[in-house]
């Protein structure tokens, strides 16, 4: 065998043992909480399994995006997965703003993923079923649900973040559906005040959550972004936040991923001391 076959099937195994994860394609039931059944990813490490099972990362899509969303911005999802051990989770968000929409009853958002997607999961997969050793993050409208349902349910995710996240929903009324989900701002805007993430600030308690966001500077998200930043500042909530070059775009979140992913990875290691 000559070096240079040799070189080419070695890095051939390489290349198989490196992508070795396993991703599913599934669809959870969601009668009762919405229109129609979920679509979810799941990629699980090719790595041994810990004792207590392996972490889970939630990732949440943005607007117009599905379950298949984080994989077109990251196709080596698996292999972060099997780098660190981790589960992903990617749910479709059916451009609901991870809500329990009061002007919509067929959106239960926020209830399938506490009371049916995150049991599931830790039923049919071999995750660490305690908030520890979960995070929840994603992008854009994603960014939002991450927050949202991380900071509102510390019992279930300890660990959240966003990036380039609708962190706060009032300065865009008429974008994204959301009328549809809280009626109109001028004739709703109590709902559009408790909707959004800026405003649990005063709920928080330092340390009950792990946080992480970011945003790029020309992102039409930036300014909310940086509002949110101040706000957890002044409520002395300790929190990551990382204002780096970029806009609301691919390039800039598949950079922003690597970043997350070792925030959650340090928690989820100090989780076990």
């Amino acid at each position: 065998m000559n070096k240079r076959f040799f070189y080419l099937v070695l890095a051939s195994c390489l290349s198989f043992v490196a992508s070795a994860h396993k991703t599913d394609t599934i669809s959870v039931s969601a009668a009762g909480y919405l229109p129609t059944d979920m679509n979810v990813t799941v990629i699980t490490p090719d790595t041994p399994k810990p004792a207590d099972g392996f972490n889970t990362v939630y990732l949440l899509n943005g607007f117009g995006g599905d379950n298949n969303s984080w994989t077109i911005v990251r196709p080596d999802l698996g292999e972060w997965a099997d780098r660190y051990g981790m589960v992903f989770v990617l749910p479709s968000g059916m451009d609901t703003w991870y809500w329990d929409a009061p002007a919509n009853p067929d959106v239960r958002m926020e209830s399938f993923f506490t009371e049916v997607l995150v049991p599931y999961i830790d039923s049919n997969y071999p995750t660490n079923p305690t908030a520890q050793h979960r995070a929840i993050t994603g992008l854009s409208m994603g960014g939002h649900g991450g927050l949202w349902l991380g900071l509102r349910h510390p019992d279930i995710w300890k660990n959240c973040g966003s990036t380039s996240g609708g962190v706060d929903i009032r300065p865009f009324p008429e974008r994204w559906k959301m009328k549809e989900a809280l009626g109109a701002k001028d004739e709703n805007p109590e709902l559009w005040d408790a909707y959004t993430v800026t405003t649990l600030v005063p709920t928080l308690k330092p340390g009950v959550n792990n946080i992480i966001f970011d945003c790029g500077v020309d992102d039409f998200f930036a300014d909310v972004n940086n509002n949110l930043h101040q706000a957890l500042v002044d409520a002395k909530i300790p929190h990551d936040f990382i204002s780096r070059p970029g806009a609301h775009n691919n390039p800039y979140w598949r950079n922003a991923l690597p970043y997350q992913l070792w925030f959650f990875q340090t928690h989820f290691e100090e989780a076990e001391n």
